[in-house]
């Protein structure tokens, strides 16, 4: 009798049933959905992102404070300012100068340009206003430079129903890369630049005369601290790409490109810094079949900004 109890506990009994999930398992999921519906991808992000802005009104424009004022000094450097356009506020004429061609040219393009208070001075007062500097008896005043606010450039790009196109600089003190920059931004359809606030080239008049006048209309925005800046601009959907010769992604193959971007570019000699380039979603090499270890700001950023440009023609 054990025996046969022991032969018949071996029977399968009563199974519960799987309830079609088995069968609907092998049918699929479907095609798979556009990036812009697929959770946690950057251009869902950024449509997320574009459509919180449209729903709310334009954000008012913050501002990123004041440079301090500034003097070119010396008759050259005063007409090269003054022919390039940058802004200026007073030119100081020194008390029985010898009159010139560049002093004529000076006085000539200040009066043209308008807006510009003449100011004769005594040369001991101008050799107090620059610290001794030869001055040749010309002294030109440029006033404070106005940065925007890093959210502003995004506000603007929503204004105009684009995707956003911004480049950081992180620890590029030249100003003449700045102004380089600047003039590739408005180049090719960006939207401005960001500059930390310290250990960085800010808007003077060598960037202003390296821009060839494009800063006047292509906004510098200074960040108080640049990887909170960044971090700030991917929860805005915007994709943060780092500029670095080895970078694990080649520029061609980049398609972060055809959305909102933030290219940040590192000095030419120690590249991005620790925690910038560990805050970037992407590192990106520039190819260089010549053999060239590197490439100044200026020039890394003009190829990068052509081919957003190309890719979103």
């Amino acid at each position: 009798m054990a025996a046969n109890n022991r032969r018949m506990s071996g029977k399968k009994g009563a199974q519960v049933g799987s309830g079609g999930k088995r069968r609907r398992g092998l049918e699929g999921k479907g095609p798979t959905p556009p990036a812009e519906m697929r959770k946690g991808h950057a251009k869902q992000r950024a449509a997320a992102a574009k459509a919180r802005r449209a729903q709310g009104r334009t954000p008012q424009r913050r501002g990123g404070g004041k440079s301090a004022s500034e003097l070119v000094v010396g008759r050259n450097p005063v007409v090269e300012a003054l022919r390039e356009g940058v802004p200026a506020s007073t030119l100081y004429v020194q008390q029985f100068i010898d009159n010139d061609e560049r002093v004529r040219e000076a006085l000539q393009l200040a009066a043209e340009r308008g807006g510009i208070n003449l100011m004769e001075a005594p040369r001991p007062e101008l050799d107090r206003m620059t610290n001794g500097l030869n001055h040749q008896g010309l002294v030109l005043q440029v006033p404070p430079y106005e940065y925007a606010h890093p959210e502003d450039l995004l506000d603007a790009a929503a204004d105009e129903g684009e995707d956003p196109l911004v480049v950081a600089l992180d620890g590029v003190t030249d100003p003449r890369n700045l102004g380089a920059v600047v003039r590739s931004v408005s180049a090719f359809g960006g939207h401005g630049v960001v500059v930390p606030e310290r250990r960085s080239a800010g808007m003077t008049a060598g960037a202003w005369k390296t821009s060839a006048g494009t800063a006047a209309r292509t906004p510098v925005a200074r960040a108080t601290n640049l990887t909170r800046t960044l971090e700030s601009y991917k929860k805005a959907g915007v994709t943060v790409v780092g500029l670095a010769a080895d970078g694990e992604v080649e520029l061609g193959d980049l398609e972060a490109l055809e959305g909102p971007v933030a290219i940040v570019v590192g000095s030419e000699g120690k590249g991005l810094s620790r925690l910038v380039g560990e805050t970037c979603d992407f590192r990106v090499r520039i190819p260089m079949p010549g053999g060239a270890e590197s490439l100044n700001a200026g020039v890394a950023a003009g190829i990068v900004l052509y081919e957003a440009a190309r890719r979103r023609s």
